[in-house]
């Protein structure tokens, strides 16, 4: 029962704060770097991911009486999302823009807090046998966006900043440079999967 409350706990938390995080965004927050008021906020995978998550939990809170393989791997989908979040702004985002601004704001929420409690959530109390399936499905959110996003990009240019296409600077070197910045993401977003996969696996006994 205790692990049970935990989990609880965990989803009520990120239901509630995810929202907070984004409307306050939307409506005030100038704090840090690639933060954007108004819907213009959605461009970004952070939020994208972000609400995925919160998402993901309202819906687990809502089924948690009894607990549905679908709803687990919405869980699963959602943590590999903000996990590649976490991820980006600790190799990539970081050191371009410097960590104080991507752990200030709304950004403490969402670029670390959201993030880590998701893939700890994940990987100690999801009960759920994954497999490699799983774990493409689990990257397909990245996938979407990132054709999106290059689409975008192809089609009305990088444009000027500060209203630039190319608003995480990926084609800085070059269009053909940020394609294949697009198959490592993927291919990250894979390996963030198989990890947490692996993971929870070793936790639940499940040899995920």
């Amino acid at each position: 029962m205790k692990k049970i409350n935990t989990r609880i706990l965990i989803n009520v938390f990120i239901a509630i704060i995810v929202p907070y995080a984004w409307l306050k965004m939307v409506f005030s927050s100038t704090d840090g770097v690639l933060v954007s008021t108004g819907l213009r906020s959605l461009r970004y995978f952070t939020i994208l991911s972000n609400l995925l998550e919160g998402f993901a939990s309202v819906v687990f809170l809502l089924n948690m009486k009894k607990e549905k393989p679908w709803v687990n791997l919405l869980k699963y989908v959602a943590a590999v999302s903000v996990g590649l979040t976490f991820l980006v702004v600790v190799v990539f985002l970081g050191p371009l823009f410097g960590y104080l601004f991507m752990f200030i704001g709304v950004n403490f929420w969402l670029h670390l807090i959201v993030p880590v409690l998701a893939m700890v959530e994940f990987v100690i109390y999801n009960r759920e046998k994954y497999t490699v399936k799983d774990n493409l499905i689990a990257s397909l959110p990245m996938v979407i966006y990132g054709i999106f996003y290059l689409g975008n990009i192809i089609i009305n240019g990088v444009g000027q900043w500060p209203d630039s296409n190319d608003w995480y600077g990926f084609m800085s070197w070059g269009l053909p440079v940020g394609i294949v910045i697009f198959f490592v993401i993927v291919a990250v977003t894979y390996g963030i999967g198989l990890v947490l996969r692996k993971l929870n696996g070793k936790v639940s006994g499940n040899g995920n």
